[in-house]
Protein backbone atom coordinates (compact mmCIF):
# COMPACT_ATOMS: atom_id res chain seq x y z
CA UNK A 1 0.00 0.00 0.00
CA UNK A 2 2.86 2.34 0.87
CA UNK A 3 4.58 1.61 -2.46
CA UNK A 4 1.35 2.26 -4.35
CA UNK A 5 0.99 5.62 -2.63
CA UNK A 6 4.55 6.57 -3.54
CA UNK A 7 3.96 5.59 -7.17
CA UNK A 8 0.72 7.63 -7.27
CA UNK A 9 2.49 10.64 -5.76
CA UNK A 10 5.31 10.31 -8.29
CA UNK A 11 2.82 10.14 -11.17
CA UNK A 12 1.12 13.28 -9.90
CA UNK A 13 4.47 15.01 -9.84
CA UNK A 14 5.17 13.96 -13.41
CA UNK A 15 1.74 15.12 -14.50
CA UNK A 16 1.51 18.40 -12.61
CA UNK A 17 4.76 19.18 -10.84
CA UNK A 18 6.73 20.02 -13.97
CA UNK A 19 3.94 21.91 -15.71
CA UNK A 20 4.00 25.65 -16.24
CA UNK A 21 1.55 28.19 -14.93
CA UNK A 22 -0.49 29.91 -17.60
CA UNK A 23 0.65 33.23 -18.95
CA UNK A 24 -2.08 34.76 -21.09
CA UNK A 25 -1.66 37.19 -23.94
CA UNK A 26 -4.68 39.13 -25.19
CA UNK A 27 -5.61 38.72 -28.86
CA UNK A 28 -8.98 40.52 -28.89
CA UNK A 29 -10.61 42.40 -26.03
CA UNK A 30 -13.94 43.98 -26.97
CA UNK A 31 -15.53 46.61 -24.75
CA UNK A 32 -18.19 45.38 -22.34
CA UNK A 33 -20.09 46.73 -19.37
CA UNK A 34 -19.42 45.92 -15.72
CA UNK A 35 -19.76 42.39 -14.35
CA UNK A 36 -23.03 42.02 -12.42
CA UNK A 37 -24.65 39.36 -10.25
CA UNK A 38 -27.89 37.61 -11.16
CA UNK A 39 -28.33 36.76 -7.47
CA UNK A 40 -30.36 33.71 -6.52
CA UNK A 41 -32.15 33.47 -9.83
CA UNK A 42 -32.05 31.40 -13.00
CA UNK A 43 -31.96 34.50 -15.16
CA UNK A 44 -28.44 34.19 -16.59
CA UNK A 45 -30.07 34.20 -20.04
CA UNK A 46 -31.25 37.79 -19.52
CA UNK A 47 -28.11 39.04 -17.78
CA UNK A 48 -25.79 37.63 -20.45
CA UNK A 49 -27.92 38.66 -23.42
CA UNK A 50 -28.39 42.14 -21.97
CA UNK A 51 -24.61 42.37 -21.62
CA UNK A 52 -24.27 41.19 -25.22
CA UNK A 53 -26.69 43.91 -26.37
CA UNK A 54 -24.86 46.51 -24.28
CA UNK A 55 -21.66 45.69 -26.17
CA UNK A 56 -23.60 45.93 -29.42
CA UNK A 57 -24.80 49.41 -28.42
CA UNK A 58 -21.23 50.45 -27.65
CA UNK A 59 -20.09 49.10 -31.02
CA UNK A 60 -22.91 50.81 -32.91
CA UNK A 61 -23.20 54.14 -31.10
CA UNK A 62 -20.28 54.54 -28.71
CA UNK A 63 -22.81 54.91 -25.86
CA UNK A 64 -22.59 52.87 -22.66
CA UNK A 65 -26.09 52.01 -21.47
CA UNK A 66 -26.95 49.79 -18.51
CA UNK A 67 -29.99 47.87 -19.75
CA UNK A 68 -32.66 46.44 -17.46
CA UNK A 69 -32.34 42.67 -17.28
CA UNK A 70 -35.50 42.31 -15.23
CA UNK A 71 -37.70 44.18 -17.70
CA UNK A 72 -37.07 41.33 -20.15
CA UNK A 73 -37.47 38.75 -17.38
CA UNK A 74 -40.85 40.19 -16.39
CA UNK A 75 -42.24 39.93 -19.91
CA UNK A 76 -40.74 36.48 -20.44
CA UNK A 77 -42.42 35.17 -17.27
CA UNK A 78 -45.72 36.15 -18.89
CA UNK A 79 -44.79 34.36 -22.12
CA UNK A 80 -43.78 31.25 -20.18
CA UNK A 81 -47.03 31.32 -18.21
CA UNK A 82 -49.11 31.49 -21.40
CA UNK A 83 -47.14 28.62 -22.93
CA UNK A 84 -47.53 26.53 -19.76
CA UNK A 85 -51.29 27.05 -19.62
CA UNK A 86 -51.88 26.47 -23.33
CA UNK A 87 -49.90 23.21 -23.09
CA UNK A 88 -52.08 22.29 -20.08
CA UNK A 89 -49.11 22.05 -17.76
CA UNK A 90 -47.20 19.63 -20.01
CA UNK A 91 -44.29 22.02 -20.44
CA UNK A 92 -41.52 23.45 -18.33
CA UNK A 93 -42.24 26.48 -16.19
CA UNK A 94 -39.08 27.70 -14.51
CA UNK A 95 -36.74 30.67 -14.24
CA UNK A 96 -34.63 29.41 -17.15
CA UNK A 97 -34.60 30.77 -20.68
CA UNK A 98 -32.43 31.33 -23.72
CA UNK A 99 -30.91 34.27 -25.56
CA UNK A 100 -33.67 34.39 -28.16
CA UNK A 101 -36.20 34.94 -25.37
CA UNK A 102 -34.61 38.34 -24.74
CA UNK A 103 -34.68 39.10 -28.47
CA UNK A 104 -38.36 38.08 -28.59
CA UNK A 105 -39.05 40.30 -25.59
CA UNK A 106 -37.34 43.40 -26.95
CA UNK A 107 -38.99 42.97 -30.35
CA UNK A 108 -42.43 42.86 -28.71
CA UNK A 109 -41.90 45.18 -25.74
CA UNK A 110 -38.77 47.25 -26.39
CA UNK A 111 -35.87 48.04 -24.06
CA UNK A 112 -35.55 50.15 -20.93
CA UNK A 113 -32.49 51.27 -18.94
CA UNK A 114 -31.81 49.69 -15.58
CA UNK A 115 -32.11 53.07 -13.90
CA UNK A 116 -35.88 53.06 -14.49
CA UNK A 117 -36.58 49.35 -13.96
CA UNK A 118 -34.26 47.49 -11.59
CA UNK A 119 -36.60 44.63 -10.75
CA UNK A 120 -35.87 45.24 -7.06
CA UNK A 121 -38.76 46.25 -4.80
CA UNK A 122 -39.28 46.95 -1.11
CA UNK A 123 -35.68 48.14 -0.62
CA UNK A 124 -34.19 44.87 -1.88
CA UNK A 125 -30.54 44.99 -2.86
CA UNK A 126 -30.17 41.59 -4.56
CA UNK A 127 -32.28 39.21 -6.63
CA UNK A 128 -33.98 36.05 -5.36
CA UNK A 129 -36.70 34.47 -7.50
CA UNK A 130 -37.18 31.13 -5.73
CA UNK A 131 -40.39 32.14 -3.97
CA UNK A 132 -41.52 34.09 -7.04
CA UNK A 133 -41.23 31.02 -9.26
CA UNK A 134 -43.12 28.89 -6.73
CA UNK A 135 -45.89 31.46 -6.37
CA UNK A 136 -46.38 31.87 -10.11
CA UNK A 137 -46.44 28.13 -10.72
CA UNK A 138 -48.93 27.58 -7.90
CA UNK A 139 -51.34 30.02 -9.56
CA UNK A 140 -50.95 28.31 -12.93
CA UNK A 141 -51.34 24.79 -11.52
CA UNK A 142 -54.39 25.83 -9.51
CA UNK A 143 -56.03 27.17 -12.65
CA UNK A 144 -55.13 24.09 -14.71
CA UNK A 145 -56.47 21.73 -12.04
CA UNK A 146 -59.98 23.23 -12.26
CA UNK A 147 -60.30 26.04 -14.84
CA UNK A 148 -64.06 26.37 -14.45
CA UNK A 149 -63.80 26.74 -10.70
CA UNK A 150 -60.97 29.26 -10.77
CA UNK A 151 -62.17 32.58 -9.42
CA UNK A 152 -60.86 35.65 -11.18
CA UNK A 153 -58.47 35.75 -14.14
CA UNK A 154 -55.18 33.84 -13.99
CA UNK A 155 -53.41 36.30 -16.33
CA UNK A 156 -54.35 39.23 -14.12
CA UNK A 157 -53.19 37.29 -11.05
CA UNK A 158 -49.81 36.57 -12.65
CA UNK A 159 -49.44 40.24 -13.56
CA UNK A 160 -50.30 41.30 -10.02
CA UNK A 161 -47.61 39.01 -8.59
CA UNK A 162 -45.04 40.34 -11.05
CA UNK A 163 -46.02 43.91 -10.18
CA UNK A 164 -45.49 43.17 -6.49
CA UNK A 165 -42.29 41.13 -6.78
CA UNK A 166 -40.46 42.70 -9.76
CA UNK A 167 -42.22 46.00 -10.42
CA UNK A 168 -45.00 47.49 -12.51
CA UNK A 169 -44.66 47.39 -16.27
CA UNK A 170 -43.42 50.60 -17.88
CA UNK A 171 -45.12 52.52 -20.67
CA UNK A 172 -43.09 55.77 -20.64
CA UNK A 173 -40.00 56.95 -18.79
CA UNK A 174 -37.45 59.73 -18.68
CA UNK A 175 -33.84 59.12 -19.68
CA UNK A 176 -31.23 61.86 -19.84
CA UNK A 177 -33.86 64.57 -20.08
CA UNK A 178 -36.02 62.94 -22.76
CA UNK A 179 -39.21 60.91 -22.57
CA UNK A 180 -39.29 57.50 -24.22
CA UNK A 181 -41.54 54.53 -24.64
CA UNK A 182 -39.71 51.17 -24.46
CA UNK A 183 -40.10 50.81 -28.25
CA UNK A 184 -38.71 54.31 -28.81
CA UNK A 185 -35.78 53.55 -26.53
CA UNK A 186 -35.06 50.40 -28.54
CA UNK A 187 -34.79 52.61 -31.63
CA UNK A 188 -32.52 54.98 -29.70
CA UNK A 189 -30.08 52.14 -28.97
CA UNK A 190 -29.89 51.21 -32.69
CA UNK A 191 -30.51 47.56 -31.82
CA UNK A 192 -32.38 45.68 -34.54
CA UNK A 193 -33.75 42.39 -33.14
CA UNK A 194 -33.73 40.84 -36.62
CA UNK A 195 -29.92 41.13 -36.76
CA UNK A 196 -29.38 38.36 -34.22
CA UNK A 197 -29.35 34.64 -34.94
CA UNK A 198 -28.59 31.53 -32.91
CA UNK A 199 -26.18 28.88 -34.19
CA UNK A 200 -25.59 25.35 -32.95
CA UNK A 201 -23.71 22.21 -34.03
CA UNK A 202 -25.24 18.75 -33.65
CA UNK A 203 -25.53 15.76 -35.98
CA UNK A 204 -29.09 14.69 -35.09
CA UNK A 205 -30.45 17.68 -37.03
CA UNK A 206 -29.50 18.68 -40.60
CA UNK A 207 -26.48 20.90 -41.15
CA UNK A 208 -26.99 24.28 -42.87
CA UNK A 209 -30.69 24.34 -42.02
CA UNK A 210 -32.91 25.87 -39.34
CA UNK A 211 -34.24 23.48 -36.68
CA UNK A 212 -35.87 23.63 -33.27
CA UNK A 213 -33.35 22.38 -30.75
CA UNK A 214 -35.16 20.25 -28.18
CA UNK A 215 -33.62 21.36 -24.90
CA UNK A 216 -35.62 22.04 -21.72
CA UNK A 217 -35.32 25.83 -21.68
CA UNK A 218 -36.41 26.25 -25.31
CA UNK A 219 -40.02 26.77 -24.23
CA UNK A 220 -40.55 29.26 -27.07
CA UNK A 221 -39.47 26.76 -29.76
CA UNK A 222 -36.71 29.04 -30.99
CA UNK A 223 -34.93 28.15 -34.22
CA UNK A 224 -31.21 27.32 -34.36
CA UNK A 225 -29.10 27.36 -37.51
CA UNK A 226 -27.05 24.15 -37.44
CA UNK A 227 -23.47 24.14 -38.71
CA UNK A 228 -20.50 21.76 -38.42
CA UNK A 229 -18.35 22.21 -35.33
CA UNK A 230 -15.41 23.56 -37.32
CA UNK A 231 -17.69 26.22 -38.81
CA UNK A 232 -19.10 27.16 -35.40
CA UNK A 233 -15.56 27.83 -34.16
CA UNK A 234 -14.64 29.75 -37.33
CA UNK A 235 -17.74 31.96 -37.05
CA UNK A 236 -16.95 32.69 -33.40
CA UNK A 237 -13.32 33.55 -34.09
CA UNK A 238 -14.09 35.72 -37.13
CA UNK A 239 -16.80 37.62 -35.26
CA UNK A 240 -14.40 38.45 -32.43
CA UNK A 241 -11.76 39.49 -34.95
CA UNK A 242 -14.26 41.90 -36.50
CA UNK A 243 -15.13 43.43 -33.11
CA UNK A 244 -18.40 41.59 -32.47
CA UNK A 245 -19.04 39.83 -29.16
CA UNK A 246 -20.81 36.49 -28.81
CA UNK A 247 -23.65 35.28 -26.61
CA UNK A 248 -22.89 31.77 -25.29
CA UNK A 249 -25.12 28.96 -24.00
CA UNK A 250 -23.04 26.16 -22.50
CA UNK A 251 -22.62 23.49 -19.84
CA UNK A 252 -20.84 24.66 -16.68
CA UNK A 253 -21.48 21.58 -14.54
CA UNK A 254 -18.02 20.10 -15.22
CA UNK A 255 -15.46 19.89 -12.41
CA UNK A 256 -13.04 21.46 -14.88
CA UNK A 257 -15.15 24.65 -14.94
CA UNK A 258 -14.15 26.89 -12.04
CA UNK A 259 -15.50 30.35 -11.31
CA UNK A 260 -13.07 30.48 -8.38
CA UNK A 261 -10.02 30.11 -10.61
CA UNK A 262 -11.64 31.74 -13.61
CA UNK A 263 -10.88 28.83 -15.93
CA UNK A 264 -12.75 26.22 -17.97
CA UNK A 265 -10.76 23.41 -19.63
CA UNK A 266 -11.14 19.77 -20.74
CA UNK A 267 -8.17 17.84 -19.30
CA UNK A 268 -6.90 14.96 -21.36
CA UNK A 269 -6.49 12.86 -18.21
CA UNK A 270 -9.80 11.47 -16.95
CA UNK A 271 -8.96 11.30 -13.23
CA UNK A 272 -7.54 14.77 -12.83
CA UNK A 273 -6.80 16.50 -9.54
CA UNK A 274 -8.24 19.82 -8.40
CA UNK A 275 -6.88 22.47 -8.00
CA UNK A 276 -3.78 21.35 -9.95
CA UNK A 277 -5.48 21.55 -13.34
CA UNK A 278 -6.25 25.22 -12.70
CA UNK A 279 -2.86 26.14 -11.30
CA UNK A 280 -0.74 24.45 -13.97
CA UNK A 281 -0.94 23.85 -17.70
CA UNK A 282 -2.22 20.34 -18.44
CA UNK A 283 -2.86 18.66 -21.83
CA UNK A 284 -6.44 18.89 -23.11
CA UNK A 285 -8.55 16.48 -25.11
CA UNK A 286 -8.97 16.76 -28.85
CA UNK A 287 -12.67 17.43 -29.40
CA UNK A 288 -14.45 16.27 -32.55
CA UNK A 289 -18.04 16.32 -33.77
CA UNK A 290 -18.74 12.71 -32.78
CA UNK A 291 -17.54 13.07 -29.19
CA UNK A 292 -19.45 16.33 -28.83
CA UNK A 293 -22.65 14.62 -30.01
CA UNK A 294 -22.10 11.66 -27.68
CA UNK A 295 -21.74 13.93 -24.66
CA UNK A 296 -24.93 15.78 -25.64
CA UNK A 297 -26.99 12.64 -26.10
CA UNK A 298 -25.88 11.07 -22.82
CA UNK A 299 -26.68 14.33 -21.00
CA UNK A 300 -23.11 15.03 -19.92
CA UNK A 301 -23.57 18.27 -21.86
CA UNK A 302 -26.69 20.24 -20.96
CA UNK A 303 -27.78 23.86 -21.33
CA UNK A 304 -26.86 24.96 -17.82
CA UNK A 305 -25.81 28.55 -18.19
CA UNK A 306 -25.54 31.52 -20.55
CA UNK A 307 -22.60 33.92 -20.61
CA UNK A 308 -21.05 36.54 -22.88
CA UNK A 309 -17.82 36.10 -24.89
CA UNK A 310 -16.00 39.42 -25.12
CA UNK A 311 -12.53 38.47 -26.30
CA UNK A 312 -9.83 35.93 -27.09
CA UNK A 313 -6.47 35.10 -25.51
CA UNK A 314 -3.73 32.54 -25.87
CA UNK A 315 -1.33 31.05 -23.35
CA UNK A 316 2.40 30.63 -23.80
CA UNK A 317 1.83 27.32 -25.62
CA UNK A 318 -0.44 28.96 -28.18
CA UNK A 319 -3.65 27.43 -26.80
CA UNK A 320 -6.69 29.58 -27.59
CA UNK A 321 -8.95 30.74 -24.76
CA UNK A 322 -12.12 32.82 -24.89
CA UNK A 323 -12.70 35.66 -22.45
CA UNK A 324 -16.18 34.98 -21.08
CA UNK A 325 -18.13 37.44 -18.95
CA UNK A 326 -20.13 35.70 -16.24
CA UNK A 327 -23.03 37.02 -14.13
CA UNK A 328 -22.02 35.68 -10.72
CA UNK A 329 -20.51 38.94 -9.53
CA UNK A 330 -16.96 39.76 -8.44
CA UNK A 331 -16.86 37.88 -5.15
CA UNK A 332 -13.67 38.18 -3.15
CA UNK A 333 -13.21 34.39 -2.98
CA UNK A 334 -12.64 34.28 -6.71
CA UNK A 335 -8.94 33.97 -7.48
CA UNK A 336 -8.74 35.44 -10.96
CA UNK A 337 -10.11 37.66 -13.70
CA UNK A 338 -12.76 39.74 -11.90
CA UNK A 339 -15.86 37.70 -12.70
CA UNK A 340 -14.65 36.53 -16.11
CA UNK A 341 -13.93 32.94 -17.13
CA UNK A 342 -11.07 32.07 -19.47
CA UNK A 343 -12.50 29.17 -21.47
CA UNK A 344 -10.27 26.97 -23.61
CA UNK A 345 -11.17 26.25 -27.20
CA UNK A 346 -11.51 22.56 -26.26
CA UNK A 347 -14.09 23.41 -23.58
CA UNK A 348 -15.94 25.64 -26.04
CA UNK A 349 -16.02 22.89 -28.68
CA UNK A 350 -17.34 20.26 -26.31
CA UNK A 351 -19.65 22.17 -24.00
CA UNK A 352 -21.24 24.88 -26.14
CA UNK A 353 -24.94 24.35 -26.79
CA UNK A 354 -25.30 27.42 -28.99
CA UNK A 355 -24.07 30.91 -29.70
CA UNK A 356 -25.93 34.07 -30.66
CA UNK A 357 -24.20 36.48 -33.01
CA UNK A 358 -24.98 39.48 -35.17
CA UNK A 359 -25.48 37.94 -38.60
CA UNK A 360 -23.50 40.81 -40.14
CA UNK A 361 -20.40 39.36 -38.47
CA UNK A 362 -20.69 36.08 -40.36
CA UNK A 363 -18.59 35.31 -43.40
CA UNK A 364 -20.30 35.85 -46.77
CA UNK A 365 -20.13 32.12 -47.57
CA UNK A 366 -23.29 31.91 -45.43
CA UNK A 367 -25.79 33.70 -47.66
CA UNK A 368 -28.44 36.06 -46.32
CA UNK A 369 -31.13 33.74 -47.60
CA UNK A 370 -29.80 30.86 -45.54
CA UNK A 371 -29.39 32.96 -42.44
CA UNK A 372 -32.86 34.52 -42.46
CA UNK A 373 -35.08 32.21 -40.43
Amino acid sequence: MKNSLLIFTFMLFLTYGTAQKRDFKTIYDIEATEVLSQGVTGTCWSFSTSSFLESEIIRKTGKTIDLSEMYNVRHTYLAKAWNYVMRQGKAQFSQGGLAHDVINSIEAHGLVPNSVFTGLVNNETSYNHKKLEDTLKTILDTYLKAPKKYTGNWENDINDILDAKIGNDITTFNYQGKTYTPKAFLEYTKINPKDYITLTSFTHIPFNEWSILNIPDNFSNGLFYNVPLKTLVEITNEALKKGYTIELDCDVSEKSFSSKYGLAIIPEQENFEIPYIFKDIVPEKEINQEYRQQEFENFNTTDDHLMHITGMLKDQNGTIFYKVKNSWGKNSDRVNYGGYIYMSEAYFKLKTISIMVNKNAINKKFTKKRLNN
